[in-house]
């Protein structure tokens, strides 16, 4: 899901911070079967109830497959690469970038090109019952390996970079090497949504419920919200993701809570909005879903994407255990966060060998000390 901090002229990553900084000095039971059901149909209903009947099937298929934007991953790659999972577990990288495209200057001017400002790893368990999400921050310090130009051409690797530079000099190919190394763990596919396509989805939802337990306020996002429970609909949605100066410490730690807040509640909202009553808001739902994301080309048609959301249906938002990366401030730059060692070692081991994140891979990690002013539901 896109974020980023809505500040006018934006400097390029490899300069000052543009926030205040990370550090120290700037702290401030499962529903009813039948409920379940529906949550559990609704991703596979979105793309094949309408698609069920009369001669239009064909039609409707391939108008859903020429929606979607792809990226062959395995190609970009080649063969240097974390070994695959055989026992049915499953590893996805979802990526929020902040392209501008289309958006006349609406989230700052001055800006060019696009970052994977939000990057979440989705490691679905081999039974396809649980699942453990990854958040990691946007300006972690990595080191980026060397990525083929989308253009053309090599960037050469870095031992210091920000993880979401990869996005920019290298696009999702090189997003995914960079995250392959860091991690060892293998991305059998990636997910990506820019500001647009996020707006459209949220709206094509009817919008979503949260609850804010104080009120929130970002004259960079343009977020203003009161404590309460509110209906948010695609643009106050986005602003919600993209805000950090109004949360926390006002860096991404504080922001990706607020998203992480968000996933758990489209996902309530999708059990309840009644795809399989309504076959043509089905249908509309499919359709704006395939025009709003880009995934490799290992899972870019309608059919691949109707076969993941069958073998997610199990997975409850109680059985899905989000984190972030286990970072401490850069003692060097404020502005910046670097990975844990041992701790970020755990949480990939955990997904390399398909079990559980351990709660004291976390518990040391300043993004621990970052509560969410938002939960799920209204």
């Amino acid at each position: 899901m896109p974020h980023d901090s809505g500040d006018e002229g934006r400097a390029p990553t490899t300069d000052a911070p543009e926030h205040a900084g990370y550090g120290p000095a700037n702290t401030h039971r499962s529903r009813g079967g039948s409920r379940k059901r529906r949550w559990r149909a609704v991703t596979g209903a979105a793309l094949g109830v309408a698609l069920v009947a009369g001669g239009g099937v064909a039609y409707a298929w391939s108008h859903l497959n020429g929606n979607l934007k792809s990226t062959d991953i395995n190609a970009a790659l080649g063969k240097n690469r974390p070994d695959a999972s055989h026992d049915g577990a499953m590893n996805i990288l979802l990526l929020g970038s902040d392209s501008r495209a289309g958006t006349h200057g609406r989230y700052g001017s001055g800006i060019t090109g696009a970052r994977s400002d939000t990057a979440m790893v989705l490691h679905v368990d081999k039974a396809h019952k649980k699942a453990s999400v990854v958040s990691i921050p946007r300006d972690t310090m990595v080191e980026r390996p060397a990525c083929a130009k989308p253009s053309g051409g090599t960037v050469p690797g870095a031992r210091q970079a920000m993880f979401n530079e990869a996005y920019e000099v290298g696009g999702p190919a090189c997003t995914v090497k960079t995250v392959e190394k860091m991690s060892g763990v293998r991305m059998d596919h990636y997910l990506e949504v820019d500001f647009e396509g996020f707006k459209k989805f949220v709206d094509e939802l009817g919008g979503v419920d949260i609850t804010t337990h104080r009120a929130i306020k970002d004259a960079n996002s343009h977020l203003s919200l009161s404590a309460g429970k509110h209906t948010l609909k695609g643009e106050q949605a986005l602003a919600l993701v993209r805000t950090r100066h109004g949360v926390g410490d006002g860096s991404d730690l504080g922001r990706i809570q607020l998203q992480q807040a968000f996933i758990k509640a489209l996902i309530h909202r999708a059990e309840s909005i009644g795809v399989i009553s309504n076959p043509a808001r089905a249908y509309d739902l499919a359709d704006t879903a395939t025009k709003t994301v880009s995934a490799d080309s290992g899972l870019a048609s309608a059919d691949k994407l109707l076969g993941l959301a069958k073998d997610l249906k199990g997975i409850s938002p109680a059985h899905m255990n989000m984190v972030t990366l286990p970072v401490s401030y850069d003692a060097q730059d404020a502005g910046r966060v670097l990975p844990l060692p041992k701790a970020s070692h755990q949480v990939w081991q955990a997904l390399r060998d398909d079990r559980p994140i351990p709660k004291s891979a976390t518990a040391n990690s300043v993004a621990a000390r970052t509560d969410s002013p938002v939960s799920a539901g209204a």
